[in-house]
């Protein structure tokens, strides 16, 4: 029996478990709206831009752990989608985007919106460099094949978005339902790889024998879901953890052994721990550049006198940016496990190391108390420590909270401690402007019964306002805290640190006084409820009013401009350095004290 392929696409995705196709309508996908229309399980969310669509579906994906879908047009269809797709491939979020594309027998006759530029119908080109693997469907037949291959591979290995870019006359055709039947035996589920035996007994044996042992934990820990798997492990060898900005919450900020966040936004104190190592163990982390100090030895690490071992599932990363002892391929919660078990048969009491412990324990009550003041300080506009305060004792513990760029990133990844795993999301890789504000909606479909909140600035917010519009369509409570300093604070602070000049990053009028749009009215003209806070003693009360709306709600909040703590190194074309730069092991200064950058050839201005 046939029937048309754009409904039993759609069939595929009910039995595929898909609850949300994220989207924009265009002529080349209405053929496959019409048939979403009529699915009873597959609900479509509509937005105003594809890049927010994606970055929704994207949020979605992080809190489900499976590949959130979105459906686009051709054209200026999918080049909206880039920067969506682009942040999910850098996070490793799994993703599926179907896009419409020309009818198949005008391919290079310029029908409406073809890109042809350099091959006829390319568009799926595209997004060629940013998504695991690219196709076009020019055989309906090719289909169920395709749709089966697309899921897996956004899912399996290390995640990531795929592509498949469907003729709209494809959506139209007939073909026999038997073509599907590969889809209803083909399970949906890769099972990762464990660690070899060897491997297993010789990293427990490094890290028993281990008198500076570290495990750096990343990203790769919360997409393993392997929380518990690493809690059990540096309990029984009592070894302390430091994590990249997408491992928080990898266990929690207020675990004993837990060090906290590494470079150039990271802590002083973990540093000491990372970069004096004899042993580091790494967990699904690329050893990105910020987490890393831009890989300056002796800063957030020095491989000189650390040895490596790094476990990844994805086997590009294996000694990409420092040599490895021992270098393998596995699932994170597998791995753990194996490795807790041969640490037991060498040590079968465990580890206790109550100094350690009692140093990070006096470490974390010294530097809370060093920025007690600032977060209790009633000054107006607030400082960002203040408004991260009043939050932390405002949500519940349980509370999914979406990031986006500035303080609301930086800061929260150091001074807000996330003690439930997956409930803190940042944008790392791409570090977009306007993630958060999209991607909680995401979240909260994803996580319908869960306080679902973006902390979002000013800048990244009027990025595109416009997420507040879906909120009220299809009615999503969420909130958004607009953390609101009439600038483009972090790039602000970069600049005048060595430039001593704001230019082009704060937002001002004709005349030069600060200027900010009123979100809160912005807000309130969508249909969403909304507060502009007033004064520091407002705040709290306006928050809980909005957890107790169960509404789309907005809260904009004056923000003092201060920049995030800086303990680490960020070397950006050779200027910025705001603590040391280390070269072979030495801090360089000039003749008047003040820290120089080296240049790409290793001398130094």
């Amino acid at each position: 029996m046939k029937k048309l392929v754009s409904e039993q696409m759609v069939d595929y995705l009910e039995r595929r478990g898909v609850e949300y196709v994220f989207g924009l309508c265009g002529h080349t996908v209405i053929a496959m709206l019409d048939a979403l229309s009529k699915s009873s399980s597959v609900k479509y969310v509509s937005f105003r831009n594809e890049q927010l669509a994606a970055m929704a579906a994207d949020g979605y994906a992080r809190i489900k752990k499976k590949a959130g879908v979105v459906l686009c047009h051709l054209g200026p269809g999918i080049m909206n989608t880039v920067t969506g797709v682009g942040n999910a491939s850098l996070d490793s979020i799994p993703m599926v985007l179907i896009a419409g594309d020309v009818p198949r027998y005008y391919y290079g006759k310029h029908p409406h919106q073809e890109v042809n530029l350099h091959a006829d119908a390319s568009q799926y080109e595209i997004l060629r460099p940013i998504v695991k693997r690219a196709w076009r469907v020019d055989d309906p037949e090719a289909v169920p094949e395709i749709l089966d291959r697309a899921f897996r591979l956004a899912e399996s290995g290390r995640p990531g978005p795929v592509l498949i870019s469907v003729p709209m006359d494809v959506f139209s055709e007939e073909i026999e339902e038997d073509l599907f039947a590969r889809t209803y035996r083909d399970s949906h589920n890769t099972i990762r790889p464990a660690l070899a035996p060897s491997a297993a007994k010789a990293i427990a044996k490094k890290l028993v024998e281990a008198k500076k042992p570290v495990i750096h934990a990343g990203g790769g820990v919360l997409t393993a879901g392997a929380s518990k798997e690493l809690q059990d492990l540096v309990e029984f060898l009592d070894i302390p953890v430091s994590r990249t900005l997408m491992g928080q919450g990898c266990i929690s900020d207020t675990h004993p052994l837990m060090l906290g966040q590494t470079g150039f936004w990271g802590l002083e104190f973990t540093h000491k721990f990372t970069a004096n190592a004899d042993i580091l163990l790494a967990l699904g982390t690329r050893f990105a550049e910020a987490d890393s100090s831009s890989w300056y030895p002796g800063v957030t690490f020095d491989m000189r006198k650390t040895e490596l071992i790094q476990i990844d599932i994805d086997p590009a990363e294996i000694g990409r940016n420092y040599p490895v002892s021992i270098g393998a391929v596995a699932d994170l919660k597998e791995a753990l496990v194996q490795i807790l078990e041969e640490a037991k048969k060498l040590c079968p009491e465990g580890i206790k190391r109550p100094e350690l412990r009692e140093m990070i324990r006096e470490n974390r009550k010294l530097f809370k108390e060093s920025n007690k003041a600032i977060s209790e300080d009633n000054r107006f506009p607030m400082t960002p420590q203040r408004i991260l305060k009043d939050i932390k004792e405002t949500i519940p513990e349980d509370a999914v909270i979406f990031t986006d760029v500035g303080w609301n990133k930086n800061g929260v990844a150091q001074q807000f401690d996330i003690t439930v795993p997956g409930t803190i999301h940042h944008s790392s890789g791409l570090a977009t402007m306007g993630f958060g504000a999209s991607a909680l909606l995401g979240g909260k479909l994803a996580a319908p019964d869960k306080v679902v909140i973006a902390l979002v600035g000013d800048g990244g917010f009027g990025v595109n306002p416009s997420p507040l519009a879906t909120a009220v369509e299809y009615n999503i409570p969420v909130i958004w805290i607009v953390m609101n300093n009439s600038a483009y604070g972090t790039i602000a602070g970069l600049e005048y640190s060595h430039y001593k000049t704001r230019f082009g990053t704060v937002f001002t009028t004709p005349d030069g006084k600060p200027y900010s749009p009123n979100w809160a009215e912005v807000a309130k003209a969508y249909g969403v409820e909304a507060i502009r806070i007033d004064s520091v003693e407002a705040f709290k009360p306006a928050l809980e009013k909005a957890l107790d709306s169960n509404k789309p709600f907005l809260l904009d909040v004056p923000m003092e401009n201060i920049g995030v703590p800086t303990p680490g190194c960020w070397n950006i074309n050779d200027i910025y350095t705001p603590k040391a730069n280390v070269i072979n092991g030495k801090v360089v200064k000039n003749d008047k004290g003040e820290y120089v950058a080296p240049n790409h050839s290793g001398s130094h201005k």
